[in-house]
């Protein structure tokens, strides 16, 4: 009996707080994996922000089962609509993630088990693009390469680079009294991991917690994704700058930065240069785009993704021009630009 009241004790309450905003398609799937969990969350918060769909009906039917906050207009950024959420969050911890993403049934446990060293303050999950067509599959490489690769390697130097939103967690004291929102950014996720690296506190790359997010699945989409991303990633480099302070940190943005702007100049001057030149450094990117694809394909049992190398190659290619243009107009010509474009959604099946 005694063991039992300290294990009872030192349980951590655990809370999942999802902003959601015309999710219609996706919103019911989202939350019923909550409740498909192996360690069921002590409470689940939803910020219905404005909706005009179909959302509000759908969160009517976890009447009793969930607390939802419904708000009469849309904030515009789904920073505040989380702000707003984490006032009634009482758990010890809080899984922050997206209305367009499902948990799989052991992300919770897994978090839990990432919080059992005290000194942890945030938890990062694994990423898995949910799949639909070739965009999604080159979505699902890219995060392969940017897991199981950088941000492996980032958690044995002790510096994350992001805390993606939609498997981010976090010690509830520790966000509301050093980390906060700031909403001067379009990239939320990425100003939290600065301000925790910062503070020089712990973030656990729990690998183990995995989610599956809808990406854009149309061209028009997808860019304008990325326009926010890059777009956020220059914005918080800026607001950030101080980082750099530190070795590691500055050695890992340095390299990401370097290949980022580098990747560009060489495809934009070097056909300009010398036509043999390019299409020797074209013939490099085909076999790099290859070893990546056939990496990804392995490492997430997905033979599937080998037959999308050219389409990788041409993302690559995308990726890296708008990337400069955001470069150019963030950090150069600091105009700054706050503006968010949701992605179209899909049913989740």
């Amino acid at each position: 009996m005694q063991e039992s009241l300290i294990i009872l004790k030192e349980r951590l309450r655990i809370s999942i707080l999802v902003p959601c905003h015309n999710e219609e398609k996706s919103i019911r799937k989202c939350i019923e994996s909550f409740f498909n969990q192996t360690r069921k969350p002590d409470e689940i918060i939803v910020v219905n922000d404005g909706s005009t769909d179909n959302s509000k009906k759908i969160l009517d039917e976890f009447n009793g089962k969930i607390n939802v906050i419904s708000l009469k207009r849309c904030t515009g950024n789904k920073s505040r609509a989380q702000e707003l959420g984490l006032k009634m969050v009482t758990g010890d911890i809080f899984i922050s993630t997206d209305a367009d993403t499902i948990l799989d049934e052991h992300f919770v446990e897994k978090i839990e088990e990432a919080f059992k060293d005290k000194n942890v303050a945030a938890a990062c999950g694994y990423v898995k693009s949910l799949k639909f067509n070739w965009l999604t599959a080159c979505r699902e490489i890219d995060y392969v390469i940017g897991q199981a690769v950088h941000k492996l390697a980032q958690s044995y130097m002790n510096f994350l680079v992001v805390i993606p939103g939609c498997a981010a967690a976090f010690r509830t004291k520790i966000f509301r009294e050093h980390i906060t929102f700031d909403h001067d950014t379009v990239a939320e996720d990425l100003d939290f991991t600065y301000k925790l690296n910062r503070l020089g506190l712990n973030i656990n790359f729990a690998k183990k917690a995995v989610v599956y997010t809808q990406d854009p699945a149309d061209l028009g989409s997808y860019i304008n994704q990325m326009r926010r991303w890059y777009r956020g990633n220059c914005q918080n480099l800026v607001k950030h700058y101080k980082i750099l302070n530190r070795p590691i940190s500055a050695l890992e943005l340095l390299l990401i930065y370097f290949e980022a702007i580098l990747l560009p100049l060489v495809l934009i001057i070097l056909p300009l240069l010398s036509v043999i030149y390019f299409s020797k450094i074209l013939i490099i990117f085909i076999a790099a785009s290859f070893f990546l694809t056939l990496f990804a394909s392995i490492y997430s049992q997905r033979i599937d993704l080998l037959a999308y190398m050219f389409h990788y190659l041409f993302i690559m290619f995308i990726n890296s021009f708008i990337f400069i243009q955001e470069f150019i107009k963030e950090v150069i010509l600091r105009k700054k630009k706050l503006i968010w474009l949701k992605p179209n959604r899909r049913e989740i099946i």
